[in-house]
């Protein structure tokens, strides 16, 4: 079991949710997100380590069937009051997942592997329930941001303290390990305080940023290739004690000749 949120985390985390401010960061993640999946009209989408339900968000009201798993009871509750019955809510472990083998057609973790016990089988649990596409949006170990995050841990505890980071190389690295040589994508995004929202979407836009191995955010997404397992079948054959010591073979011709008496 990886670190649980608890009351307090639960709500100063809803605190940094609705400053004015950190909005806009949850705007360029969501954005991020939207680019690269593309649920249609009555598809299933897991959020694993859904949290407070920023991540569920952008797909409410588009006809899209939503479900989100989280360990924390209380981040639960708050993902209750702000999803509603919007959003199908369990508790339960990425790395445990209560749902049937390609129950989804997508499953998405955001900002949730950083706290998984064990990574690889969280991802494991991704794949298993999703049929087209798991989508992964992790804070770069390579981004400035990161390294913030980590210097502040020194002088003060936070959540971070708990967190394990990933370069995109690593989740990419997890994805093939799991799957195989699958179609892979990738993209980033920079969060840069003080900017105008103009100058940040102008700015985002850029390929520098889109594909900027240290970009604050980074998004992965691995599109799962049916793989169809064959059986091989044992073939019956008579034993060399079946057959008669005294017996010879019999040619084709000597059983025509036979037929005709």
């Amino acid at each position: 079991m990886g670190y649980v949120f608890d009351f307090n985390d639960a709500v100063a985390y809803d605190q940094w949710l609705n400053k004015a401010g950190n909005q806009r960061v949850i705007d360029l993640e969501t954005r991020l997100m939207l680019k690269m999946l593309h649920p249609r009209f009555g598809e299933r989408l897991l959020d694993i380590g859904c949290g407070a339900g920023a991540s569920l968000m952008p797909f409410i009201g588009k006809g899209i069937q939503l479900t989100g798993v989280d360990p924390s009871p209380y981040m639960l509750d708050i993902a209750k009051k702000n999803v509603g019955h919007r959003v199908d809510l369990h508790r339960a472990h990425a790395e445990d997942l209560p749902f049937e083998d390609n129950s989804f057609e997508y499953a998405t973790l955001c900002l949730s592997l950083e706290f998984a016990d064990d990574p690889r089988k969280a991802l494991a649990e991704a794949c298993r329930v999703a049929k087209d596409g798991v989508f992964v949006g992790v804070l770069n170990k390579y981004a400035l941001k990161a390294l913030q995050r980590r210097i502040k841990g020194i002088f003060k505890s936070t959540v971070y303290n708990r967190a394990r980071f990933f370069s995109i190389n690593e989740i990419k690295y997890l994805f093939t390990s799991l799957l195989g040589d699958v179609p892979i994508t990738w993209q980033t995004t920079c969060h840069f305080p003080g900017m105008t929202s103009q100058l940040v979407d102008n700015f985002e836009k850029s390929r520098f940023v889109r594909k900027s191995p240290f970009g604050a955010f980074a998004g992965i997404l691995a599109q799962p290739v049916p793989r169809f397992k064959t059986t091989p079948l044992k073939l019956k054959s008579l034993s060399a004690n079946s057959v008669a010591s005294n017996s010879r073979p019999v040619s084709c011709a000597e059983k025509k000749v036979e037929g005709r008496r």
